[in-house]
Order: C-alpha cells, then structure tokens, then sequence
C-alpha cells in the first residue's frame, strides 16, 4: 500500500511503496544534524517504490561517517530534510520517517529493526531491545 508524505510547509510531496529494505535508527552525526535530535528514525525503500509527487527539494552532499558520499533531499522553503540517498543502500531512498503523513506509520511500518553508529548513541538512551547494534 502506499503511503503519502511531505515536508513541513507542504511544498514537497513523496510517495513511497513496498517492503521496506531497511528501517533503522541512525546516531550518525548528520542524523544528529538533520534531525536536531539524538538519532533519527529511517526506513530504506525500493527506488522503484519512489515517487516525488510534488515540488522540487534542494540537495546537499556529504561525505558521511561511512565514508561514502551521501546526498540529503529538502525543502529550500521550510528546510525539512525528506530523504537521503546514496551508494551506502545502493543508491535506494532512506526516508525520514517522521515526514511520512499518517502517525501509525511508526508503529506499523517503521519500527527499527537496526541501529546504526551504536557507539555514537548518547549516554541517556538505552540499545533498544530486539535490534541488531551496527
């Protein structure tokens, strides 16, 4: 089933469908940057499940802490960062998951089955239980 989403101001809109390749916890220092937070939530989707409905994002690329070039997809306007791609999923969309539109995506789609950069995790957090510690 497909599923819908956007960035914060609307002008941006993706689709995403089938069976997630990865769904994954990232503590990478972009994670921290892009999400403003302690870790974010990713779910790795086919590129042939991949749609951009609307809008066009900005694109910014780094070298991340795999080493690879990694290249993130936002909105000029409101700066959400949508998605980022790159060789480290041979080039397959890592979704933000908290940009996709119905609030039981968490839940029923995106629970993380990985964490990545484990050793990056801030002292307060907690290994979630169940999930392989890359």
């Amino acid at each position: 089933m497909a599923q819908e989403g956007g960035c914060h101001c609307g002008k941006i809109r993706i689709s995403i469908e089938g069976e997630p390749i990865g769904k994954t916890i990232c503590h990478c220092l972009d994670c921290h940057k892009i999400s403003g937070s302690a870790f974010s939530t990713n779910v790795v989707i086919p590129a042939a499940g991949f749609k951009v409905l609307s809008g066009t994002p900005k694109t910014f690329t780094v070298t991340a802490d795999s080493g690879d070039d990694i290249t993130s997809y936002f909105c000029g306007d409101c700066g959400s960062t949508l998605w980022r791609n790159g060789k480290i999923t041979d080039f397959n969309p890592i979704i933000k998951a908290g940009v996709i539109d119905d609030p039981k995506f968490f839940n029923e789609v995106a629970q993380p089955a990985m964490e990545l950069f484990s050793h990056r995790r801030a002292d307060w957090l907690k290994e979630l239980p169940g999930t392989v510690q890359s």
